[in-house]
């Protein structure tokens, strides 16, 4: 195990996170909230005196690199950025206990979007920001960040793809351009342009400057994490509709929006993963639509139209924001949701969940042994947009499933230890595991996560790592094997 390597790749994510606090206390000044503005200025010395000492212990580092090196940097590196992103919470008092702060700044860089504090509004500025950024630089990745800014011998594309495909969510990563390098910048260009284009639309619609670039950035990481107590509800029809629209185009796949920067259109068309993503959302609206209405909870199906798509969009895309209190919708509509929980979003977006691109290789993988069990003696290969796809990920694929199944169980139990209802408890670690929020029942859209015992949320921010690092490079952390290997 090469652990200079990794020592100086979590002092420069360290810096990196310090230099995104700085915004942070520019707010607070400007509002003279000098204890908020002084947590986040002792936070940044503190760790950069950390970074400065571990980069300068680790200078003489070899960049040679594996995976089993690349999945250990990426789950480390997100479990100390989360320690260190906790600490302003602590010492500005916004947080007297520690489970509490770690559990926020987890679900925010998680893009997970639950939340311990009741009062959001009370919060300063400067920690609204922080929140808000927290959802931004996970939702594409501190370390996909960290490859497309450092130069020289970090760029490699050998160490470079150990990395990417260790944080990018989905079956596998490929390259969107012939260097990794090259493809990190991509990947966050894109996601700088459609962060600002955010941004400008909602001011456009009415929104606050400081609102709507907090309100882009959750949206972007699809996080959820709001400046209003009661997330969107407040707002304007117009900015729900905007949300909805940018909330759908983060859970798209970033390689998309490469290949219309490509002009490659019917690359597009043939992306069977795209196709059902549009396709579900679709019906899932439709069908919410028509049994709200048949409800009566609002008085036009305008109304109803209009909720059912933007909750639709927030679930299925994990983003968590919420314009109406879905837990008092009917059973039928509870239990779409709930099946979108689960379903996520398309693999290398923002959004969380298993990936319709995994549940497509499960059916066709099922398909596919259907067939084998009739002709033992055909060759049958699962295809997606006509391309073989190797046993290797098909296995990878079942693993999770497994795993995913596992983690779900014990965590069941555990949290159940606090006697909340099997609602509140099954829907509070989905809502956790596929990084979406709100759950139902006393997790629900206006309640918070607030009331689990310590136990319960050092399971729950755990299951949020897990899900947005896509189980491996956490397991990977316990494995015996992984600290045995020689640098």
């Amino acid at each position: 195990m090469n652990f200079k390597m990794i020592g100086r790749i979590l002092s420069a994510v360290t810096i990196i996170e310090a230099i995104f606090m700085l915004p942070a206390i520019l707010f607070d000044l400007i509002d003279h909230e000098t204890k908020s503005a002084l947590a986040f200025a002792y936070t940044i010395a503190g760790m950069l005196l950390v970074a400065g000492l571990v980069a300068f212990l680790c200078r003489k580092a070899k960049v040679n690199f594996y995976a089993s090196e690349g999945f250990a940097c990426v789950g480390l590196s997100w479990i100390v950025i989360s320690l260190f992103g906790c600490i302003p919470l602590l010492l500005s008092g916004t947080l007297s206990n520690f489970f509490d702060a770690f559990f926020e700044i987890v679900s925010g860089f998680t893009t997970t979007g639950a939340t311990v504090i009741a009062d959001v509004e009370s919060c300063s500025r400067g920690i609204l920001f922080w929140r808000s950024v927290s959802n931004w630089i996970g939702g594409m990745g501190m370390l996909v960040f960290m490859l497309a800014i450092v130069p020289g011998s970090m760029g490699r594309s050998g160490f470079t793809m150990h990395l990417l495909r260790a944080e990018s969510p989905g079956p596998s990563v490929g390259k969107l351009a012939p260097r990794m390098r090259k493809t990190a910048i991509t990947l966050y260009g894109i996601y700088i342009g459609l962060t600002v284009l955010n941004v400008l639309s909602l001011e456009m619609a009415g929104m606050s400057f400081f609102e709507s670039l907090c309100a882009a950035m959750s949206t972007a990481g699809t996080g959820g994490f709001g400046v209003l107590n009661d997330s969107f509800t407040s707002y304007s029809s117009a900015i729900q509709i905007i949300t909805t629209v940018f909330m759908m185009l983060f859970g798209v796949n970033f390689s998309i929006y490469y290949l219309i920067l490509l002009r490659r259109f019917s690359n597009i068309f043939q992306d069977l993963e795209l196709r059902i993503y549009l396709l579900v959302y679709t019906f899932a609206t439709v069908f919410i639509t028509m049994n709200l209405r048949l409800n009566h909870l609002f008085e036009t199906i305008g109304d109803s139209l209009r909720h059912a798509a933007f909750q639709t969009a927030s679930i299925m895309t994990t983003t968590g924001f919420a314009t109406t209190d879905f837990d008092g919708w009917p059973a039928f509509s509870k239990m779409v949701l709930l099946l979108l929980m689960v379903c996520g979003a398309c693999a290398g977006s923002t959004g969380g969940g298993i990936k319709f691109a995994r549940i497509i290789l499960f059916v066709k993988t099922l398909i596919r042994n259907i067939r084998q069990t009739l002709h033992p003696n055909k060759v049958q290969q699962v295809r997606i947009n006509k391309v073989p796809v190797s046993e290797e990920v098909i296995n990878n694929t079942n693993a999770y499933l497994v795993a995913y199944v596992i983690i779900c169980v014990f965590s069941f139990l555990v949290v159940s230890l606090d006697g909340y209802s099997i609602e509140t408890t099954i829907s509070g670690v989905l809502a956790c595991l596929n990084n979406i929020g709100p759950g139902l029942g006393l997790v629900g859209p206006t309640h918070t996560y607030a009331l689990f015992s310590n136990l319960s949320k050092s399971v729950l921010s755990i299951d949020m790592l897990l899900g947005r690092l896509e189980i491996f490079p956490i397991l990977v952390l316990i494995s015996r094997s992984t600290w045995s290997r020689k640098a």
